[in-house]
């Protein structure tokens, strides 16, 4: 049986070798634990003539971390396998990595395709003693096999081959949001190498490219309650997905079910069928080409006529085209609601066509024209607060949701108050900002590990965590001017409010 070397000549297999490799790895872990032997034994097992490196050492590291189990240290192992494995694939001088990146052309069309853009490429070159100096590639070896994995690095799609190394990414985020000034550069790269806090996914998967979208969080309400408004709400969604961002959005405002539509002379079919469009938009136009799936969180109100429809959208049993699984849910929840609850009094359900403005309001405001409706007995059905509450709890039971968010909580807490009522939270439920059919709210995200502040005099390290947060928001300020927006709402929204999150 024989492997075949990174350079193509074949070398018989080596029990002794594989284990010498695997046990220079494991300096600081815990030998009363990690096998090396073992970990080679397995490995072997798996084997076949032919077998090169690459796989030898993908093995080995999938390998190690299965025997996580058994102890950490093993995922520290298969960490270090893994990167020790993509190490000796890539380029190791950022500035060559960069360039290769830029001139890269397309195999199929023979086209230059640079996967990195054209002021990001000049930057790097015009200062790439500093850069290649700075980094510290032994970082690489500080993740967990699990982080490192889900390590955004850009990757060929053709030939699926890794083309950075992750302080190569690090760097690349770095340069791709201070562009010329290499102090500020440098200074956010080594507190993201130590691991001091993180810029969020979009900003990993994008910062220096040709479209560089960094923000994560994407609030809409439905346009208008029409086949332009639900289909033009649809095309920002899809835009939005295509470069990386999560999406939440705000329905309230569609007409229930077996409401009249006066331009067609008609009665909609099914409430449900408008979100078919949706889950599978979110199903074909993933996140940032095929990173990650597409997001969407949808949020109604409980007094919508459909309610109990929405509710079942994501259920594992029923009938497939009245399902919609690949979109989550949440719940928008006014205190009148869990009022009524609690009290077990009876709560009405109607139609936003019919009783118009009840998305728009919330507090007193909301309750008194709430109450007004069931006066005028505008209602389509009334049941029991606590069946829908029963039916909300039944359905996160099964699924894990609905969110539920509190509508006059987060209102009344809103700095927003003067631009009117938040309708919705994001895919993350973290954030809650000002939408309409103007304006479609954007967020821009770091995190902070605050466990990195913990001294080893069990005190926390408040000026450390000052000084790192003031870069941060530095950064996102960069992030906001210049950031790729992909629809123009996103763009009014962010240039009129400062929405910066560091959770």
């Amino acid at each position: 049986m024989h492997v075949i070397k990174r350079d193509g000549r074949l070398e018989g297999v080596n029990f002794d070798k594989i284990t010498s490799r695997i046990q220079k790895l494991c300096y600081g872990l815990n030998s009363d634990f990690v096998d090396p032997a073992q970990i080679t034994m397995k490995v072997i097992q798996g084997l076949y003539s032919g077998v090169t490196t690459v796989e030898l050492d993908t093995l080995a590291a999938e390998t190690a971390a299965t025997l996580t189990t058994k102890h950490p240290d093993y995922a520290l192992l298969a960490a270090r396998i893994a990167v020790s494995n993509l190490h000796k694939e890539t380029k190791k001088v950022f500035s060559d990595v960069m360039e290769d990146l830029f001139n890269y052309v397309n195999p199929l069309n023979k086209r230059h395709s640079p996967m990195i853009s054209k002021e990001m490429c000049d930057a790097v070159l015009e200062n790439k003693g500093r850069f290649n100096s700075a980094i510290i590639y032994d970082r690489d070896f500080s993740y967990n096999f699990f982080g490192f994995k889900v390590i955004y690095l850009i990757l060929n799609v053709f030939f699926s081959v890794v083309a950075e190394r992750p302080q190569h990414m690090l760097m690349r985020v770095a340069v791709g949001i201070h562009q010329e000034d290499t102090e500020a550069a440098i200074e956010t790269y080594n507190l993201l190498s130590e691991k001091w806090f993180t810029h969020a996914s979009p900003t990993l998967f994008n910062a220096g490219t040709n479209r560089p979208q960094l923000s994560s969080c994407f609030l809409l309400t439905m346009k208008e309650d029409s086949i332009h408004g639900i289909y033009d709400t649809l095309k920002q969604c899809a835009l939005i997905s295509k470069t990386a961002g999560g999406i939440g959005l705000a329905v309230s405002c569609i007409r229930a079910t077996g409401s009249y539509i006066a331009g067609t002379n008609a009665i909609p079919m099914g409430w449900f069928r408008c979100f078919e469009s949706y889950n599978n938009t979110a199903r074909y136009v993933d996140q940032g080409g095929n990173k990650r799936p597409g997001a969407f969180a949808v949020y109604l109100e409980p007094w919508h006529f459909d309610v109990f429809d929405f509710l079942e959208l994501k259920k594992n049993t029923g009938k497939e085209e009245q399902r919609a699984r690949d979109l989550f849910f949440g719940m928008w929840i006014p205190d009148l609601f869990m009022k009524r609850v609690e009290s077990n009094q009876d709560w009405s359900l109607m139609c936003p066509s019919e009783c118009p403005g009840l998305e728009e309001c919330w507090g007193e405001e909301f309750e008194q024209l709430y109450t007004q409706y069931e006066k005028e007995g505008r209602v389509k059905r009334v049941v029991k607060a606590q069946q829908v509450w029963h039916v909300i709890i039944e359905s996160q039971t099964e699924t894990g949701t609905p969110y539920m968010l509190y509508k006059d909580a987060c209102n009344r807490k809103s700095n927003q108050q003067n631009l009117g009522t938040i309708k919705s939270s994001n895919l993350c439920t973290e954030i809650v900002e000002y939408t309409s059919k103007d304006e479609v709210a954007v967020c821009n995200l770091a995190s902070i590990a605050l466990n990195m502040y913990v001294t080893p005099k069990r005190t926390f390290d408040f000026k450390k965590l000052a000084s790192v947060t003031k870069v941060i928001v530095k950064n996102l300020n960069k992030i906001i001017d210049i950031n790729y927006y992909p629809v123009i709402e996103v763009l009014l929204n962010a240039l009129s409010s400062l929405h910066v999150v560091c959770p």
